[in-house]
């Protein structure tokens, strides 16, 4: 299910539109992002029966036109396990009772997501332990050691 802008609230959609655009890296359109809704589970009544108000948004990295093969790659890498086998990328929504407010929160995690995937990591700097803490550390394990050797038995002399 794709935003129809004569169905869709035009908020909506300006509020969708904001949320693509300031995507640090890259910009995806909205017409990437496919919707779905389907009804959701938890409290809500007689509502949660009739009406749809789970919200799935996929979007398809291994097909979009927006990313470059350096981007692509990227996602691919760091989203490995969250990328299903056909390429696309998922989140859902049923935190709210209304399809609006899931929509926006399904939309505020895919573009959590993305984002996640384009954070540099720092690289770990090597350090050693101080002298003080390799020390602590020899000390403890001869205690330990002591301890468990004046709990054998003495050696028996025949």
């Amino acid at each position: 299910m794709t935003p129809d802008t004569n169905s869709a609230s035009p908020i909506l959609l300006r509020y969708h539109a904001t949320i693509v655009s300031l995507l640090r890296a890259p910009r995806i359109p909205l017409d990437e992002f496919s919707f779905s809704a389907s009804r959701s589970g938890g409290p809500g009544g007689q509502n949660v029966n009739k009406v749809a108000t789970r919200v799935t948004v996929t979007f398809n990295v291994s097909e979009s036109p927006s990313l470059t093969p350096e981007q692509r790659d990227q996602i691919e890498s760091r989203l490995a396990h969250r990328i299903s086998k056909v390429g696309s990328l998922q989140t859902v929504s049923q935190t709210y009772r209304s399809q609006a407010r899931n929509r926006i929160d399904a939309m505020e995690r895919m573009q959590v997501l993305i984002d996640s995937a384009f954070v540099t990591r720092r690289k770990r700097r090597k350090t050693r332990p101080t002298q003080a803490s390799v020390r602590k550390r020899l000390e403890s394990k001869s205690r330990r050691s002591l301890a468990k050797k004046s709990r054998s038995r003495p050696p028996q002399e025949h």
